[in-house]
């Protein structure tokens, strides 16, 4: 009961802000390498755990490389409770669907602060842990500056993006008054579920 509570609390410190464990920092230093292409998914591919450092529209970018898959795409931090409750749900659905469903999680542990190298480590060895053999991704701007590109107040977000690359959905905690209107990955893989259904 406890941890029920202190997650509801948690969910509701983090709506209240613009960002969970966010805080304003300087712009991403100029010299931080962004992947501006679609990049490579051998490591993906192979079983391996990856970590690919990318701006907005590099994000933008791999997505549209993944037309005609279900699209998930996991925004996260490792200091994010619920972001971290729920992560394993998008390694389970990697795990059952494989090849029809594109997974993609999108870490905002970049605060703008030092560079994203200083960061990565932490964000990597948590993605080994989960055994996320999927395309994971590490911004390179700065937490803030890529929440407002996406237009949200506040991680979790997840977004699900039909065979069409058009997004069929927002899952979000930016509403939720109760533990009852936190989105779960339940919701997420019901969603997956009915798109790929319709893929046949």
């Amino acid at each position: 009961m406890l941890r029920s509570t202190a997650l509801v609390f948690s969910a509701a410190l983090f709506v209240a802000t613009a960002g969970c464990g966010n805080s304003a920092g300087t712009p991403a230093d100029s010299s931080t390498t962004v992947v501006g292409d679609a990049p490579t998914t051998a490591a993906a591919n192979a079983g391996q755990v990856d970590l690919q450092v990318m701006d907005y529209e590099g994000v933008q970018k791999l997505i549209a490389s993944k037309k005609g898959q279900v699209v998930v795409l996991d925004c996260w931090s490792t200091s994010c409770g619920p972001c971290v409750e729920e992560f394993p749900g998008l390694v389970a659905l990697h795990k059952k669907h494989g090849d029809k469903l594109a997974c993609i999680s999108l870490s905002f542990d970049y605060n703008g602060l030092g560079s994203v190298d200083d960061v990565k480590g932490d964000v990597l060895e948590f993605l080994r842990e989960q055994g996320a053999t999927f395309d994971n991704v590490i911004s390179s701007e700065a937490d803030e500056e890529l929440s407002k590109k996406f237009g949200f107040a506040a991680i979790p977000v997840v977004y699900v993006y039909d065979q069409e690359g058009k997004l069929a959905k927002r899952f979000d905690n930016e509403n939720a008054e109760t533990e009852e209107d936190l989105f779960t990955y339940e919701d997420v893989s019901a969603l997956v579920e009915e798109l790929l259904k319709k893929q046949g």
